[in-house]
């Protein structure tokens, strides 16, 4: 049967999941990253996901929809990135790194076979 919600992809439920546990880990960065990368982690992470919702609406443009995976993309990028800050600041330690940013990468190379293969993922044009 074909996927009838976007949180049935797999995709979906791993940078959600990502986004959750950076949520819990982010819990204890010290207040003075409060507007900085605590912030800026949580965004990022969970605009993966909102990003997805926006994207599989879409799915009818592919121009749109690539567009969007793109966007989640780098969303991702720069959520593995902050990873690598809160590792190197000490706020996390080297297992949550390579743990979270496994998971990170994971999405990542899903969300490139996404961008290279779109169109099992497209509507059919008049659908």
């Amino acid at each position: 049967m074909a996927v009838q919600n976007v949180t049935e992809l797999f995709v979906y439920q791993k940078a959600y999941l990502l986004a959750m546990r950076i949520f819990e880990v982010s819990k204890r960065f010290p207040p003075e990253e409060r507007f900085a990368l605590t912030s800026q982690i949580r965004r990022s992470s969970r605009s993966v996901c909102m990003n997805l919702r926006e994207t599989w609406a879409k799915r009818r443009y592919p121009a749109h929809f690539i567009s969007k995976l793109t966007d989640c993309d780098g969303e991702n990028a720069e959520t593995d990135t902050s990873l690598d800050f809160a590792r190197d600041s000490g706020y996390i330690s080297v297992t949550e790194h390579t743990e979270l940013t496994a998971l990170n990468h994971e999405v990542g190379s899903m969300l490139g076979s996404m961008i290279q293969k779109p169109d099992k993922f497209l509507l059919e044009s008049g659908v």
